[in-house]
This record gives structure tokens, C-alpha cells and sequence, in this order.
């Protein structure tokens, strides 16, 4: 099966330029001229929604401009992603996991757009992992006893969606265990989580944002992290490498994007508002109780990492044969 819509080195040949356009410094000195609209790509409770919503003030004050957080959600990011691809306003952001970029064009033959060309990474907002929990009732409480239960029976698993970190990490998973589970996608974290809290699947892996404080209630069983390090709100609960599955590594980024047509100087302008926003030692901290990491990297540096994902997933997605449309 070919899992690639179009040949890697065109998608890499493409991304490499995102960098190298040349637009005279003065094309950010009058940016905003009007308000400026975050498109997060995922419900109300994601982690981009939640980033955006706490730095919406610091960017307000900084810009001039009114900041509107939209929520567009649905199809793995897509429908935001294309919108904002499609505008031409100059002032429309694409908020959302890097797997929009990185792991949508693998996995939708019939995406309207290419992410990896039409769209300028302006930075990565926060990195963060997923986390594998359980429903109480289920009697789960490790990863050996998860993936036991899956080979004795049939067993089925919660996502924020098709294609969203929580489906490709739990795939990756599954692979590497050589085990199976029915996958039941929704739309966004929080909703897959009401359901596992409520027994209806007994597991779900989710981002850690979202279902930290359900933990930490006792609501729901924690399981492993997806990421390479332990998660410093649950110190306690083991990675996936750590809990049997040797050598496994999922770690994501909340992004922000903007149209390729835009220029360079309004994408740095941008960039340099958001480092400043995410600099807030009250922001910071904030975000950490949630185990979001702030990175605010420049826009080449969020260039060089989606370069990489992006052929990282491609394997993966080839690996476990998965395809959405």
C-alpha cells in the first residue's frame, strides 16, 4: 500500500522553503490591520484551545488588534487546516497538533490541500504527550495488563479523532506489541474522555492535558505516557518505553501556521509576539501544571521538526497500512 499522496522529496523539497523567501522588513511594520483570528483546529479543551485562550491576552496588548479564538474541529484538524490555507486575508492562524502537517498528508488521499506546501509553520506553541488511560471499571491498571486483556478478547480504544496523536500513537502501540484493538474515534479529547470515564470504551488514549485533572480525581486509571520522559504533574505513571514496550517514543507539539503566501516578516512578527506571550513566568507555569511544554521556537526551527515527523509518520503509517480515505 502506498501511504504517500505525493512523493517525499516534493513534500521536503517544499518545506525547506519555507525559510528561504526574501520579503522587505516594513511588510510587518504595519501588520495587524485587523483582528487577528486563531483558527484552532480541534474543540473547545484541546491543548491548542487551551493555549490560545491564555495567551489571547498578551497577544491582544501587543498586536493592537483584537485576538478571536475560532474553533473549527473535525476530520484530524482538516477542516480548520484547509480554511485557513484557502484565506487570503493575511490575518487567519491555523492552531493545532503538528500532526496536521505531519500525519494527515499520509493518511488522506483526498485532502483539498497540501499541508506541507500551502501552509508556514510560524512556531511550536507547547510540545506534550498522550496518555493511555483506563475506565476504573475495567480492573486495568498497567500497560502488561492492557495489552493481555487485548489478546484474550476483543477490546476497543477512544481517540479525539482519526489520525490525532492519541490514533497514531495507539497504533504505533498496538504495532509494536503485536496486538489489536478496535479503534472508536471522536471528535476531540474531551468528548472521548466523558465516554471512558462512563465505561461506554474502556480505554483511551489522550492528550495528557485533558485527562490530567480527571486523574488526579481518581476518575480514570492512568496507564503510560507516550512521550520519552514521565510527565512532572504524575511522576509515578511510566512511559511506554519504561512500561514493556521498548525503544517507543510518540511526543507532539501544539503549532501555529500561517498561508504560504504570507510574508516572511509577518510570519517572524508573529513569532516574536507568541515567544514573548508564552515568556510569562504565570503562563509558563500554568501550562506546566497541565504538562504542556513551552518550546516557541522560530519558524525554522518548526520547519526542520515537521521535516522530520513528517517522514517519521510516513513510516509508521506505511508500517501499520493505515489509511482514512
Amino acid at each position: 500500500m502506498n501511504a504517500f499522496r505525493r512523493p517525499l522529496a516534493a513534500c521536503l523539497a517544499a518545506a525547506a522553503a519555507f525559510a528561504t523567501v526574501a520579503v522587505p522588513s516594513h511588510a510587518a511594520d504595519a501588520w495587524p490591520t485587523k483582528p487577528v483570528r486563531l483558527v484552532v483546529a480541534f474543540p473547545a479543551g484541546a491543548p491548542g484551545d487551551i493555549i490560545s485562550r491564555l495567551m489571547q491576552p498578551a497577544l491582544q496588548k501587543a498586536l493592537g488588534q483584537p485576538v478571536v479564538v475560532d474553533n473549527k474541529p473535525g476530520a484530524g484538524g482538516n477542516i480548520g487546516m484547509q480554511e485557513v490555507a484557502r484565506a487570503t486575508d493575511g490575518h487567519t492562524v491555523l492552531v493545532g497538533p503538528d500532526t496536521m502537517l505531519t500525519i494527515n498528508p499520509h493518511l488522506y488521499r483526498k485532502l483539498a490541500i497540501r499541508p506541507m506546501e500551502d501552509l508556514v509553520p510560524v512556531t511550536q506553541l507547547a510540545s506534550f504527550s498522550q496518555e493511555l488511560v483506563c475506565f476504573p471499571g475495567a480492573g486495568i491498571k498497567t500497560l502488561p495488563e492492557l495489552l493481555a486483556a487485548a489478546k484474550a478478547k476483543p477490546m476497543s480504544y477512544a481517540s479525539g479523532g482519526p489520525g490525532v496523536p492519541g490514533h497514531m500513537a495507539m497504533e504505533m502501540l498496538l504495532a509494536d506489541a503485536g496486538v489489536q484493538m478496535q479503534h472508536v474515534p471522536y471528535r476531540g479529547p474531551s468528548p472521548a474522555m466523558q465516554d471512558v470515564m462512563g465505561g461506554m470504551v474502556p480505554c483511551g488514549f489522550l492528550a495528557s492535558p485533558t485527562v490530567g485533572p480527571i486523574i488526579r480525581d481518581g476518575k480514570l486509571v492512568p496507564i503510560a505516557v507516550s512521550g520519552s520522559k514521565r510527565l512532572g504533574s504524575q511522576p509515578s505513571v511510566p512511559t511506554v518505553a519504561q512500561a514493556g514496550v521498548q525503544g517507543y517514543d510518540a511526543s507532539f507539539a501544539e503549532m501555529m501556521a500561517m498561508p504560504r503566501a504570507t510574508p516572511p516578516a509577518v510570519v517572524a512578527r508573529l513569532q516574536a509576539e507568541v515567544a514573548k506571550a508564552l515568556s510569562a513566568p504565570e503562563l509558563r507555569e500554568r501550562l506546566a501544571t497541565m504538562d504542556l511544554e513551552v518550546v516557541a521556537n522560530t519558524p525554522e526551527e518548526a520547519a526542520r521538526r515537521l521535516r522530520t515527523e513528517h517522514q517519521r509518520w510516513g513510516q509508521v503509517a506505511a508500517r501499520v497500512q493505515l489509511q482514512l480515505d
